[in-house]
């Protein structure tokens, strides 16, 4: 069995200048629900943003018509991440936020709470063919003093405990002369429900000024012995581009603050993890190129993500942010940005059969 790759989003088609920010996800029908990004005038990072879906009933070898899974009129709605519950339910958190409020004047502190990042959630009861209401959830995750917020991206969790876990990143504010846009401010932490989504608190919190690791995108996975795996891009310059840490206690603290991982060489971009049974392997998918957002390759650890080796180079191109999911027994699914000259031209689906992993 060979690599099947389909492609079910094109940036400039359907509506949309650009596409970005993958999310993937497998219901109990089997079906293959992809999300991302759809941003409506532009590639930019603000402005008029849909999260956008694409069904696939056959293991993402073909799509469905795209369709609107969450918006805010004309204004920014975006970060999916998408979890299964055990119930069949599909849960959806994401963000909302002024479709004006770029980055760097909600690092500033320029930008108020009403207009800035904001935490909602909605549902689907029918395989992702119509979703529910939205309601926010902001006062019950983020901590006031916060600036910037992100859930993951990428697909959220639920822990075998029947907790459901979202790896999330915010910046905390300023001291002495510093602006907040400076890059030791980047925090980490994530958002827990031990009631299938009915309420919400904050796990750990791992904010570290120190300026040696930047906690940025969060990617989390439940491994073999229960505990909790994350997996972090570090945008401080040493030592190295990835961070990670564990968790005992199901997300609500960290064994140890995040800390290097020399073993994932890879440019600053968001990256993925996905723990798979039978066999039991701790999936990462990211560029592996040290530098640029290229050579999307998924590589493979069997002891808890504390080493790692490649297992399969999927793409030689431009590449940047990716997902993963277990499709069926034969067949994990990757869901990534890439493109011929640029990283962002459009999201493909790649079929990797679990022996190529093994």
């Amino acid at each position: 069995m060979t690599e099947e790759t389909s492609v079910p989003f094109r940036s400039g088609q359907e509506g949309y200048a650009s596409y970005r920010i993958p999310a993937v996800v497998v219901t109990h029908a089997g079906t293959v629900l992809a999300f991302c990004e759809g941003r409506v005038g532009s590639a930019s990072d603000h402005g008029n943003i849909d999260i956008v879906l694409k069904r696939s009933t056959d293991g993402g070898n073909t799509w469905g018509p795209l369709t609107v899974a969450a918006t805010n009129g004309d204004k920014l709605a975006g970060n999916p991440a998408p979890v299964v519950l055990d119930t069949g339910r599909i849960l959806l958190v994401y963000v909302r936020a002024s479709g004006t409020a770029t980055e760097k004047d909600i690092l500033l502190g320029k930008v108020s709470a009403a207009e800035g990042r904001r935490v909602w959630l909605r549902h689907s009861d029918d395989d992702g063919v119509t979703w529910s209401t939205s309601v926010e959830i902001t006062a019950q995750v983020k901590d006031p003093k916060w600036r910037w917020y992100a859930t993951t991206p990428g697909h959220a969790i639920q822990l075998s405990t029947g907790r459901v876990v979202v790896a999330a990143n915010h910046t905390i504010p300023p001291t002495g002369a510093d602006l907040g846009n400076e890059g030791r401010y980047n925090s980490g932490h994530c958002l827990l429900s031990d009631d299938r989504g009915a309420t919400w608190r904050i796990g750990y919190r791992d904010e570290n000024t120190n300026g040696y690791i930047n906690v940025n995108e969060t990617t989390a996975a439940e491994l073999p012995d229960g505990r909790v795996y994350f997996n972090t891009r570090n945008d401080s310059p040493s030592p190295g581009n990835r961070a990670d840490a564990h968790s005992t206690d199901g997300g609500q603290t960290l064994v140890k603050p995040f800390r290097p991982q020399a073993g994932l060489s890879a440019p600053i971009c968001e990256g993925s993890v996905l723990q798979i049974r039978d066999p039991d392997l701790l999936l990462f998918s990211g560029p592996a190129d040290p530098v640029d957002r290229a050579l999307m390759t998924i590589r493979v650890s069997t002891d808890g993500g504390t080493t790692w080796r490649p297992a399969d180079t999927v793409s030689g191109l431009p590449a940047a942010y990716s997902d993963l999911v277990r499709v069926d027994a034969e067949t994990v699914g990757l869901l990534f940005e890439t493109g011929d000259f640029g990283a962002y031209e459009r999201i493909s689906f790649c079929r990797v059969p679990v022996t190529r992993l093994t």
